[in-house]
């Protein structure tokens, strides 16, 4: 059964944005891969300066997802996202 998830996560900056792009759209067919989740709704909140250096990095391009995901499919999600060089951070949560 789905849940409904919020899934943030910072893209590391390049100068060709198509590239940018592509790693969100790489992200949300992580999400919906085998039918295990459906992205509702993608808010691009643009470039940002970091709080702190992460991998040399100063800035990122964040994203949030409203999604519906089924729970067991979390843990390959978060790996893929830790294994994926484009993004600096993530975070995935429950909303209220």
């Amino acid at each position: 059964m789905k849940k409904p998830y919020e899934l943030t996560f910072i893209v590391k900056i390049d100068p060709n944005e198509d590239a940018m792009n592509a790693t969100v759209d790489q992200v949300k067919g992580w999400v919906e891969a085998n039918d295990n989740g459906q992205v509702a709704k993608i808010d691009r909140w643009g470039r940002r300066r970091l709080a702190y250096e992460i991998n040399g990095e100063r800035e990122g391009f964040y994203v949030l997802f409203e999604a519906n995901i089924d729970p067991e499919h979390i843990p390959e999600i978060e790996r893929d996202m830790k294994l994926s060089g484009e993004v600096l951070r993530y975070l995935i949560i429950r909303p209220d």
